[in-house]
């Protein structure tokens, strides 16, 4: 059986549940729901649920350490059941890509985020990244306000449901063939 985990980087606690910085917990909430997902659980710093598909188990996971501190979230699941980086699959926010844009690579450079930051610099940088846009403020001494901010009301009527809502519908072909150009043109071809 093939394991592998669905990572969400996040801050922990309600008052910064709706921010832009919080889209990979979104994300995997929303695959959790796709997926009917037991009610997660809290183990090792993460909240962890667990999901067993045929020839797969799914660990869907939510670091709950600050951002900066992600992989103490990550790194005991993955020593414990010996799961490789290339089976571990992040969901983060990303400045640089349009709001709603999404781009999934193997590996690559932080690009200044504190999470991806915490994972490289433990674990290496051989994992999937599913790159969520939020779009940039326009000036960097905005970026930390920005990202701490929630998302505008028309941002969730819009595009927020919809493309994680592409992302939990789609990912299991991504299981099936390893191939992420295929899994980003069916995000955006499905309609």
């Amino acid at each position: 059986m093939a394991d592998w985990v669905f990572v969400g980087l996040g801050n922990p606690g309600a008052n910064y549940s709706l921010n832009r910085h919080n889209v990979g917990f979104m994300a995997i909430d929303v695959i959790a729901d796709h997926l009917t997902a037991p009610a997660f659980k809290i183990k090792s710093n993460a909240a962890l649920s667990e999901v067993s598909m045929p020839g797969q188990r799914i660990f869907l996971l939510k670091p709950q350490t600050f951002m900066n501190l992600s992989v103490r979230g990550v790194a005991p699941l993955l020593s414990f059941y010996k799961i490789p980086l290339d089976h571990v699959v992040v969901f983060h926010d990303d400045l640089d890509l349009e709001p709603g844009r999404i781009k999934i690579k193997s590996g690559g450079g932080n690009g200044g985020h504190n999470g991806l930051k915490s994972l490289d610099q433990s674990l290496g940088k051989d994992y999937w990244r599913v790159r969520i846009g939020i779009g940039h403020p326009g000036h960097k001494d905005a970026v930390t306000g920005y990202v701490l901010s929630n998302f505008r009301r028309e941002e969730f009527d819009h595009w927020v449901p919809e493309q994680l809502g592409k992302c939990a519908s789609t990912f299991e072909g991504f299981l099936e063939d390893m191939n992420a150009v295929a899994w980003m043109n069916r995000i955006d071809q499905k309609s």
